[in-house]
């Protein structure tokens, strides 16, 4: 048995003396570890100190060959500048001088492209040798030309361009005329003019208007490749004249009909309207009262002197039926235009009478009648303008006239919404307007 024992026995102090060994050997290596990671993460370790090394490599990029190809082209533009000509411009494109005189001599008819306005652009499309195969010049309007190369000669044709519409917003102060104001704030003439047509039954623009007067207008702008094309349509305005604001809002109701309305939907186009004159640049100064030139002293004559340049058109204040066109004594070349409702209006002092214009002939509001001059007894050019009711001379100012038809009561609603936008846009011109008064 103890034999057996001390067999069974002997092996253990080998095995204890592993299993030792190898806690020994895993707990020697916590330290190391500990040591370890505590180097990796220790804190405040100065950078400075740390090995840097610069290593650079040589990269080889590929052989790239400039292309050749005969068949590329290229688009450029250049913008006209003042004092620009096709010529130069040709040159500035990069067109070779062979090109250049071939496009030049076929060319040398087309105005448009003689007359080249400043800010717009010459779009081109050539080879890499400089030769010229199209060119195309949008001057404004709804069209642009194009002129391309076939064979060896360039051919003109005009195609449409593609209109985009932008909402435009400006606003002025009134300190000379309507139209340095307008000028000074950016807005085409045919917006100037729309304005004053679409207020003329609330303010007469060659005698009310007065320094410091202001307009906000929001008006559609159409754009071609880009480039400003034409103005459009003026969508909102606001005039204050005098201290006193008019806002008149454009709106198409279902039937097809369009006009424009006050904000609460009352119609701004009356029977007659305020000054039976054309508006022009040429008039848009202030007037002032007139002194008699012949009797040499003041009268209270029963009508409205309009000082204004020879041949400025002449316009009829309401629809109505021409009862005499002709000379008659101090008013020279006048007509006599009768109205509905008892009333008539008298235009007297002309140079012309619209071309064809005759007794008993019908005319609408706006038409132009006739030309201002200086016959019968004047010495200046003037318009001399009568206002009666039932062929008494009036004040039409003080005389109760027919009101137009406002927006039905069915379309309100839709009226509201759809110049919702506008209104929004003149409240806020309106307010960066003053800011610039004060």
């Amino acid at each position: 048995m103890s034999g057996d024992k001390n067999k069974n026995s002997a092996p253990r102090p080998l095995a204890l003396t592993k299993k030792r060994l190898r806690w020994l050997i895993l707990l020697s290596t916590f330290p190391l570890f500990g040591m370890m990671a505590a180097f990796g993460i220790a804190p405040n370790t100065p950078l400075e100190e740390l090995p840097v090394q610069q290593v650079v490599l040589g990269l080889e990029l590929p052989d790239i060959q400039p292309s050749h190809d005969a068949d590329m082209t290229f688009w450029r533009q250049e913008r006209i500048q003042s004092g620009d000509t096709i010529a130069t411009l040709l040159s500035r494109l990069e067109v070779n001088n062979q090109e250049a005189m071939n496009f030049l001599r076929d060319a040398r008819d087309m105005k448009a492209i003689h007359q080249l306005v400043a800010g717009k652009t010459i779009h081109v499309q050539t080879t890499a040798a400089g030769e010229l195969l199209l060119l195309r010049y949008f001057p404004g309007g709804s069209e642009q030309l194009v002129m391309e190369k076939s064979g060896d000669v360039f051919k003109p044709s005009t195609q449409p361009a593609k209109l985009e519409t932008h909402i435009q917003m400006k606003s002025g102060v009134i300190n000379s005329s309507l139209f340095a104001a307008v000028d000074g704030a950016g807005v085409p003439d045919s917006v100037a003019t729309q304005i004053v047509d679409i207020l003329a039954s609330e303010i007469d623009f060659h005698r009310d208007l007065r320094k410091g007067d202001r307009f906000t207008v929001v008006y559609d702008s159409l754009y071609g490749n880009g480039e400003p094309a034409r103005a459009g349509r003026v969508l909102a305005v606001e005039f204050v004249n005098q201290g006193t604001p008019y806002r008149a809002l454009y709106f198409q109701v279902e039937n097809g009909e369009s006009g424009y309305y006050t904000p609460d939907g009352k119609s701004l186009k009356k029977a007659f309207l305020r000054s039976p004159l054309e508006f022009s640049r040429i008039s848009s100064g202030f007037s002032t009262g007139r002194f008699h030139p012949v009797l040499k002293t003041w009268r209270a004559h029963k009508g409205i002197d309009y000082a204004a340049p020879t041949g400025t058109g002449v316009k009829a204040a309401a629809d109505g039926t021409v009862a005499f066109a002709g000379w008659q004594g101090g008013y020279g070349n006048v007509i006599f235009l009768q109205h509905r409702g008892s009333y008539s209006t008298v235009y007297g002092h002309l140079s012309a009478f619209a071309k064809g214009l005759r007794k008993g002939q019908h005319v609408r509001q706006g038409d132009i009648i006739g030309r201002v001059g200086a016959t019968g007894m004047a010495t200046g050019p003037h318009l001399h303008y009568e206002f009666r009711y039932n062929d008494v001379q009036r004040d039409p100012l003080k005389v109760a006239m027919p009101p137009a038809q406002p927006v039905p009561p069915k379309h309100m609603a839709a009226f509201y919404e759809h110049t919702k936008s506008s209104m929004a846009r003149l409240d806020m011109l309106r307010g960066t307007n003053l800011a610039f008064l004060d």
